[in-house]
């Protein structure tokens, strides 16, 4: 009766004692195996002691005594907390940044630094505060990348030591007080004020100028104007006036030769041979006869031909300029008074008289330009008569 109890207590702790090799066997077995990521390293120790790192894929470990710490490789992002910080001006802001690491040693990073996140984040905020501080208060504004730079310089050498590189730090907003954005706004908005003023200046003087100059240029146009029309105008009276007195010179010469050829029809038709003529007439014949020489008009082929104008008649009159405004006016001579003068002269000393013609042969030859007349006009009489 005995046996039976103890043979199955005997058997109960048996199957204990089986059960628990075999959890401690899968525990073991469990904790041996170490599965690492391919963006991650782990750092490997054995009763505390540091052993290596574990790479990406199924490594076996010591069970029970082995312990391990992961370390991602990647790039990994530490927001920096706003800091506040007083520029060189004495300036207070409030700024925060971002900053870009990234492991490049998983055995420094886990050797050198408690916690390298951690270390990098106090480091950047102390860093970021002392580089505002250095600088004035429109440069913390202005000169990001500068700030930037800065603070990624003074990373860089204490985060080697712990197998960590700063790829990148970026300042993200530095905001001066509210007293002290009002006055940058009062002072934005009077400097806008003054550009604009400056602008409106500006463009006042510059249509001042524009004005000027067009008044300037049309006073020129039309003083220009009123001189050429007061040059056309004396040009024009002195030309009428020349023509005027021209005109009315030949008009009276042409009456006083009507008026000559008159009397020497009445006295041809007389019965007398002998005539007396004045000098007058004949000096008069003489300018405008056929048979004279050394006056101022020539015949050609019938017709009266006048001279021109002397250059400097004609520089004074401005002939040559309004050729198209006097159209087809015909020129007349102007009469050489000193060769009139001289030659008057000379026939009253009795000189130079080999140029004139006796007056009788004048009156002869003029009788029989009259007679061919006359007898034609008796034959048409004595044609009515028969």
């Amino acid at each position: 009766m005995v046996l039976i109890p103890l043979q199955g207590v005997g058997g109960t702790i048996v199957l204990l004692l089986v059960v628990i090799v075999l959890v401690l066997a899968i525990a073991a077995l469990a904790s041996s195996v170490q599965i690492v990521n391919a963006y991650e390293k782990r750092a490997y120790t054995r009763f505390g002691k540091y052993q290596k790192l574990l790479d990406p894929g199924v490594n076996f470990v010591t069970p029970f005594v082995s312990k391990t710490y992961t370390f991602d490789m990647r790039t990994e992002t530490l927001d920096v907390p706003r800091q506040e910080a007083i520029t060189r001006d004495n300036s207070p802001v409030t700024a925060d940044a971002v900053v870009y690491i990234k492991v490049m040693d998983a055995k420094k990073a886990f050797l050198e630094v408690d916690d390298y996140k951690r270390a990098v984040s106090n480091l950047a905020q102390t860093t970021l505060r002392a580089v505002i501080g250095d600088m004035e208060l429109d440069d913390t504004l202005n000169k990001r990348q500068e700030i930037n730079a800065r603070i990624r310089k003074e990373l860089d050498e204490p985060t080697d030591e712990w197998g960590v590189r700063v790829e990148s730090v970026e300042v993200r907003e530095v905001n001066p007080s509210k007293d002290v954005q009002q006055a940058m706004e009062q002072q934005t908005s009077a400097e806008r004020r003054r550009r604009a003023m400056i602008l409106e200046a500006q463009g006042e003087r510059r249509s001042a100028i524009e004005e000027a100059q067009g008044e300037k240029q049309s006073n020129i146009i039309r003083a220009q104007g009123e001189k050429q029309s007061q040059i056309l105008e004396a040009q024009g009276d002195a030309i009428s006036t020349v023509l005027r007195a021209k005109s009315a010179e030949a008009m009276g010469e042409r009456a006083i030769i009507d008026k000559g050829l008159e009397s020497l029809e009445n006295i041809g038709q007389s019965e007398s041979t002998t005539f007396i003529l004045p000098q007058e007439l004949s000096s008069m014949l003489g300018r405008y006869g056929k048979h004279l020489t050394g006056s101022d008009v020539k015949t050609g082929d019938g017709e009266l031909e006048t001279k021109d104008f002397d250059e400097e008649t004609r520089e004074i009159l401005g002939l040559d300029d309004i050729d198209e405004i006097l159209g087809q006016i015909e020129e007349e001579s102007e009469p050489d008074v000193e060769a009139m003068e001289e030659q008057a002269q000379a026939i009253k000393e009795g000189e130079d008289t080999a140029q004139i013609s006796d007056p009788d042969d004048v009156i002869a030859e003029m009788e029989d330009e009259f007679n061919p007349a006359d007898e034609q006009m008796e034959g048409g009489d004595d044609s009515k008569s028969n």
